[in-house]
Parts: C-alpha cells; sequence; structure tokens
C-alpha cells in the first residue's frame, strides 16, 4: 500500500489519513480529518456467507484531541461515517510513549475504543432476512474494543528510514460473539520504508533564488497500448488497441527540496480525458511528488536536458473506457481511485532559441499511468491492470 505523508503548519496526510491542524501549541494539537476504514466483508469469499449483503469500506471523519509531555502523548479522537455505509461512531483513547536509541525508535502503546450499535451492526450483525441455519440472526450493540502494540523504526540515512509495526486488537464480547465472528481478536504487523524529504529531520536552506520556484505544464497525448515500465519507457509508442481516446492535461508544481543531484517538487495535475463519444468526457486528479535531475553540458554547464519519475494517487470521475474494456475482459476489478506514475523527459528550448518568455520553458515527452499495483492494495480496490498515456508537453518555470 503506498503511503504518502505529510506534516505542513496548518494541513498534514499520516497515510489513510489527512486533515488539518485547527489549533496548535507546545504541547496541545486540534485537528479535524478524514480517514479509511479498511474494514469489509464480501460474501464471495466464503460460502458461509452466502444471502450476505456486502459490507463496504468507507470514509471516517471527525475531531483528534492530542497533549504532548515528557511522559508521553495521549490522544482523543471521534469519527463519524461520511459516505452513509455503515452510518456509526467511533471514540478512541489511545496513549504512547517514544524513546529513542541511536538510529531506533520504539514507541509502545495502548488504547481503548467504543463503537456504536450502528457501526458494530452494520459488520458483525446478521439481519432477519439474512438468517440461515448455522447463522441466526444478531445484533450485537455497542461495544469496547481494546488494543495495544509497539511502533519501531530504524534511520537507515539521513533521507531513508525502515519501520516495522506491530498491534493486538482485542474484541468486546459482544462482537466475539457474532455468528460472523471467529476469532477473539486481530494481529496485525505493518512494515516499510520511507524517503523523507524537506526539513523533515533537520532544517534546510534553500537556494533563495529557488526558495519561490514554481512552473505550470501543459500535455496532450493519446491512450497507449503497452505499459509505462518495459514497453513505454523502452520506446513502444504504439497506440492503444483497445481504444482510441486523448487525454489533456495541466500541471502546476512546487518545489519542495533542491538537492545536489535530484530536486523534488509537489505536484498537481489535472486531466480532462477525451473519450470520443466512447463515454462523457471527465476530469481526473493527481496529487504527487515528483524527482527531477537535470543533465548539464561538460563545458558550457548550462542544462542539456532534465529527467523525471513521479509516484502518487489519481481519482478519476468516472473510469476511463479503457480500463473499463481491459479489465472486464479479463474478469478483474476497476476503480476510480488508483496509484499514479509519471516518467518524463524534456529539453530546454534555450538551447534553440533567444525568445526571453520561453528562457526557462523545457519540451519533452510525459508517460502518464494509474494502476493498481499488480492487485496488492487494498485501498485501491485490488485492482490488477490499469491504463497509460503517451503525451508532449510544455513546462516553464517561474
Amino acid at each position: 500500500m503506498p503511503l504518502y505523508l505529510f506534516e505542513g503548519k496548518y494541513l498534514f496526510a499520516h497515510g489513510t489519513s489527512l486533515g488539518v491542524h485547527a489549533f496548535r501549541s507546545k504541547h496541545f494539537t486540534a485537528d479535524v480529518f478524514v480517514q479509511y476504514r479498511f474494514m469489509r466483508l464480501d460474501p464471495d469469499i466464503d460460502e458461509f456467507y452466502d444471502g450476505l449483503e456486502k459490507r463496504e469500506q468507507t470514509t471516517d471523519a471527525g475531531l483528534a484531541l492530542t497533549y504532548q509531555h515528557r511522559w508521553g502523548k495521549i490522544r482523543i479522537d471521534w469519527v463519524t461515517d461520511v459516505l452513509d455505509r455503515h452510518n456509526g461512531q467511533e471514540a478512541e483513547l489511545a496513549y504512547r510513549y517514544r524513546w529513542d536509541r541511536g538510529a531506533w525508535s520504539f514507541s509502545p502503546f495502548v488504547n481503548f475504543a467504543w463503537q456504536d450499535s450502528d457501526l458494530t451492526d452494520y459488520y458483525y450483525g446478521v439481519r432477519p432476512d439474512e438468517a440461515q441455519p448455522g447463522r441466526p440472526a444478531y445484533s450485537p450493540g455497542s461495544a469496547f474494543n481494546f488494543g495495544y502494540g509497539l511502533n519501531t523504526s530504524y534511520q537507515v540515512s539521513e533521507r531513508i528510514l525502515a519501520f516495522g509495526n506491530f498491534g493486538i486488537e482485542e474484541f468486546d464480547r459482544v462482537i466475539e460473539d457474532s455468528p460472523l465472528v471467529e476469532e477473539s481478536g486481530t494481529i496485525v504487523f505493518y512494515f516499510g520504508a520511507a524517503f523523507m524529504f524537506g526539513n523533515v529531520k533537520k532544517a534546510t536552506t534553500p537556494d533563495v533564488e529557488r526558495e519561490t520556484e514554481w512552473s505550470w505544464r501543459a500535455n496532450f497525448g493519446y491512450q497507449a497500448s503497452g505499459n509505462i515500465v518495459g514497453e513505454n519507457n523502452h520506446g513502444d509508442f504504439s497506440k492503444s488497441e483497445f481504444v482510441d481516446t486523448n487525454i489533456l492535461g495541466l500541471t502546476l508544481s512546487k518545489l519542495l527540496n533542491d538537492g545536489p543531484r535530484v530536486d523534488f517538487y509537489g505536484r498537481l495535475a489535472i486531466y480532462r480525458h477525451l473519450e470520443r463519444g466512447l463515454q462523457d468526457n471527465f476530469f481526473s486528479v493527481a496529487p504527487y511528488v515528483m524527482a527531477m535531475g537535470t543533465g548539464y553540458g561538460r563545458w558550457s554547464g548550462r542544462p542539456v536536458f532534465r529527467w523525471g519519475f513521479g509516484f502518487g494517487f489519481s481519482y478519476a470521475q468516472e473510469i476511463p473506457i479503457v480500463e473499463q474494456i481491459k479489465q472486464e475482459r479479463r474478469g478483474r476489478n476497476s476503480n476510480q481511485f488508483l496509484n499514479y506514475l509519471e516518467m518524463t523527459l524534456d529539453f530546454p528550448l534555450s538551447r534553440v532559441t533567444k525568445a526571453k518568455a520561453l528562457k526557462n520553458c523545457y519540451v519533452g515527452l510525459t508517460l502518464v499511468h494509474r494502476s493498481g499495483i499488480f492487485n496488492t492494495s487494498d485501498i485501491l480496490g485490488n485492482v490488477e491492470g490499469g491504463s497509460d498515456w503517451i503525451t508532449a508537453h510544455l513546462e516553464c518555470l517561474r
């Protein structure tokens, strides 16, 4: 599962939650946030669940209060369903303490969570019309769950962090007694790695001339036949054999970190999908982080080319027609929310023209890709496959 982590003065993104710091002081923080709830029940996973209505994942929104001191951190949060799935509420009280030992960090935690009857009935209840022999009707009512665990991390280098988390949640008896539940709780392992840019670990002094640098980019292209990795990036620019559609994009970019070899940009791309009568045209949006490197002339020291790789996520108003066709033929899922990849290669116009308006402009190719990361990510709808576009672009720095 891809995680996008950002901590700003007001805005934050903590993996599967994002929000606004409504108030911050030395010890106290009040947040407004939304978060993804992974719980679901798919009746197709086992014949025991035949006749049950599918229980969907959802998005919750709420408030969080955090107090932090040298003896640890206490957090109280409350959330409610905003997609009308379970229509319930949950409140949680959590405590954690962190200590550092060299490159290692350890943070044990405990939490108590209250879930109201609407939430528990949706995920653990059995309605009378769903009851069968061996699966009686059941309504658990509100529940109190208890959890505890340990979060660890290791600072591999100044920019790379490896982490591994372990947690146990013990169910309230009313959940454990549900005919849909076989265990008394859950055990969770969570591990990964992160690359940190900006001033996460220490203050940085950006180049004064570039501190306010931003850019705009316009690009236009067609639906590709191949995949961004292994085909498009190896020179296969053939059009899709499924559909003949186009994409038109506008991207705004802000310099986040100017490194000695690679710069990092925060980008927001807005695309108009031109489906050419196969379905209505629609928009998609892609927030992402871009790593951009520059090649310089050996003698002149002037830019000769730029290359870039972007990683983020894409949300489309409608599922692109090519994804519908490809996934339906293979009997696989499709989803509006998918992972986003981008590769770019361009060249400075200053090498061929002296026009002042084009002094800091580049032309080149951008490869645009949406995918579900090979059916590995539940938050992306367990999608295997996606879509690709080959586009020409003009980008100007300001």
